[in-house]
């Protein structure tokens, strides 16, 4: 749907405040009421942006609004400036907005080909993934209630994306038990938590799924090289500016940043 001038308006605004580094202390207008208003907000706010995108990140709405918002996930843009390697052990500095919401997350990255125009189901969606990675979104916001008022106010600032880190390939990810692979989340060192890809509904192929069916139905083509990263698994992560965070795949498999305000 075309944005309203009020949508233009809380694009821009949050666009501003994204590239000044300054909160917003309010939600800058009527908040969306439906995951179609947050789409106009976003797909408004990457227009006005001009920057590539070379991801998007999927996160679960929560079962006891998926009946109010009619999807049980939700999708934002992670652009190609913001997103670095840390495969070879290294842990990029990732900013985040200091005074408005920061968190990282765990998370499994998809590499997507060629889409296509077929309606892809649990199978053949594998088929266009040429690669599988661990990693961590960061998510951050200026607006620090972003994760406070529903998941249309979350989708409407870019989904709450500041960025993603690409870590280690998972090798042999077609054979292997993905949905059960242990993963590990660690702020400064300390355990936050813990989990297996069973909790995140159909898996992160079935995140692939609703990106394509999502962007499709917004008009967005989906480029091959995208990146998808599926979901957080041990949980969304609050961190702050000086911190470190690493997740752990497999009790083998390790990807850290480090966090700059």
């Amino acid at each position: 749907m075309p944005a309203t001038n009020e949508q233009q308006n809380i694009a821009k605004a949050f666009l501003a405040a994204r590239q000044k580094k300054t909160p917003l202390t309010s939600y800058p207008g009527a908040m969306p009421a439906s995951m179609a208003e947050a789409y106009a907000i976003q797909d408004a706010a990457i227009a006005s942006d001009g920057r590539r995108v070379g991801g998007w990140k999927v996160g679960r709405i929560a079962t006891e609004l998926v009946g109010t918002y009619g999807d049980n996930r939700l999708t934002g843009p992670i652009f190609s400036d913001e997103i670095f390697d840390g495969s070879t052990g290294q842990r990029p500095a990732m900013p985040v907005y200091a005074d408005g919401f920061a968190a990282v997350e765990a998370e499994v990255l998809l590499r997507l080909g060629d889409v296509g125009t077929r309606d892809h189901d649990m199978d053949s969606v594998k088929d266009i993934i040429i690669e599988v990675r661990t990693g961590i979104e960061i998510a951050s916001s200026p607006f620090p209630a972003i994760n406070q008022h529903g998941p249309a106010v979350t989708a409407s600032d870019y989904g709450n994306n500041k960025g993603l880190i690409l870590g280690p390939a998972i090798p042999g990810w077609r054979d292997a038990d993905l949905i059960r692979m242990p993963v590990e989340f660690f702020v400064d060192d300390a355990a936050v938590g813990g989990a297996t890809m069973e909790t995140m509904l159909d898996g992160p192929f079935g995140s692939a799924l609703f990106l394509i069916r999502t962007l499709r139905a917004r008009g967005i083509a989906i480029t091959p090289g995208t990146w998808v990263s599926t979901g957080a698994i041990t949980g969304i992560h609050e961190i702050r500016p000086g911190q470190r965070g690493d997740a752990l795949f497999g009790g083998e498999i390790r990807v850290g940043c480090a966090i700059t305000g």
